[in-house]
């Protein structure tokens, strides 16, 4: 754009100089021609400094805008790298903190592990399968009842020689309720391994169910016991895993239990069944003591009934004083009335007394 204003500037001068060498002589075309030399080449200078000039400040500027662009860009970047910095400084101490749970899992695992093979050694004996469902079933009546042996009774011995793992004393007419831990463990294994071909597990099914039903029978004939005991007794299951495959696949075992007179629980029924007898105790022992507290209330309302008397009575006494006192304050008004109006009168004859005497 500079360069076109300046071309565009010669070419006038040109046409300046054409027309002064029409309309002067020789001598002023030479002199002008100098001055117009020396004053082109003076503007051509000045043009040339100031070109410079604003080429330099415009440059200078453009210089500190880009500086000023790129502090800001640095700026941001590295605003961004330390917001990038600090997310994943983050993710690697939550990552940190997973590893160490994952660990602490891991340990409890296979402490886990080791804790179910001794358990599982544990249940493949008989005997330590008989401890461990009554020390549950000791667990669960303490949790249901507290330390209280006036409601139950861990290793009872009954009339007839044997020994419940616990007995349960209710009032009538539940009675007094045998509790025993059975745990049928072998056959049921086998039974639900699926490993074996369907004719072994079927073998095995059969056997689970023979060996529930002795168990069934060996309950009712030891702690069911005429005018001793109640008319049912309760089979505890310690594994909910073995009274789930009754209730859901062998109906017939549930019937037979039913027909001795046997309840099959297992340690979340047997809670249920027991919350159920304690609130039934309760209500029972409620009902005892009904008569007794009926007879409370009606002496409490004999005594009501005294003190409604006395106390109409005590009404009575005082309304007839207030009787009293408002016909003696009646009285008494009359009586300041009447010494009023006497005053009056002595007033007007001492009066009457002094105008006499002024007229005389």
């Amino acid at each position: 754009m500079d360069y076109i204003i300046i071309g565009l500037l010669l070419v006038i001068l040109i046409l300046v100089v054409v027309s002064l060498f029409k309309n002067i002589n020789e001598s002023n075309i030479v002199e002008r021609l100098g001055k117009f030399e020396v004053n082109m080449t003076k503007e051509m200078s000045d043009f040339k400094i100031d070109l410079n000039k604003n080429l330099n400040t415009d440059f200078t500027s453009l210089n500190e805008q880009v500086e000023k662009r790129l502090m800001l860009i640095n700026e941001k970047v590295n605003e961004r790298l330390d917001q990038n910095f600090e997310k994943t400084n983050k993710t690697f101490i939550s990552v940190l903190e997973r590893l160490n749970k994952i660990d602490e899992a891991q340990k409890k695992i296979e402490m886990l592990s080791s804790d179910i093979v001794s358990l599982q050694s544990i249940l493949t004996d008989k005997k330590s399968r008989g401890i461990f469902g009554e020390v549950n079933l000791n667990h669960i009546m303490a949790n249901v009842f507290g330390e209280n042996n006036k409601i139950y009774q861990k290793q009872y011995s009954l009339p007839n020689g044997t020994i419940a793992d616990c007995i349960l004393f209710a009032p009538k007419p539940l009675g007094t309720i045998a509790i025993d831990s059975k745990f049928p463990l072998e056959n049921y294994q086998m039974m639900v391994d699926k490993s074996l071909s369907n004719a072994e597990r079927e073998r095995y099914e059969k056997q689970f169910k023979i060996d529930v039903k002795k168990h069934i029978d060996a309950i009712s004939s030891k702690y069911i016991i005429p005018t001793v005991t109640a008319d049912e007794a309760i089979m505890f299951l310690p594994a909910e895993a073995i009274f789930a495959e009754i209730n859901a696949y062998h109906q017939d075992i549930i019937d037979y239990a039913y027909k001795k007179r046997v309840w099959l629980t297992s340690p979340t029924t047997l809670i249920s069944t027991l919350t159920v007898i304690q609130m039934v105790i309760k209500d029972m022992e409620r009902d005892q003591y009904t008569s007794v507290i009926h007879d409370e209330l009606n002496k409490l309302g004999l005594e009501f009934t005294r003190y409604k008397e006395r106390w109409d009575k005590l009404s009575r006494s005082i309304q007839a004083v207030n009787r009293d006192v408002e016909n003696v304050s009646i009285t008494t008004d009359k009586i300041s009335k009447k010494f009023d109006l006497i005053n009056q009168v002595e007033m007007v004859k001492l009066e009457d007394k002094n105008d006499l005497e002024d007229n005389k």
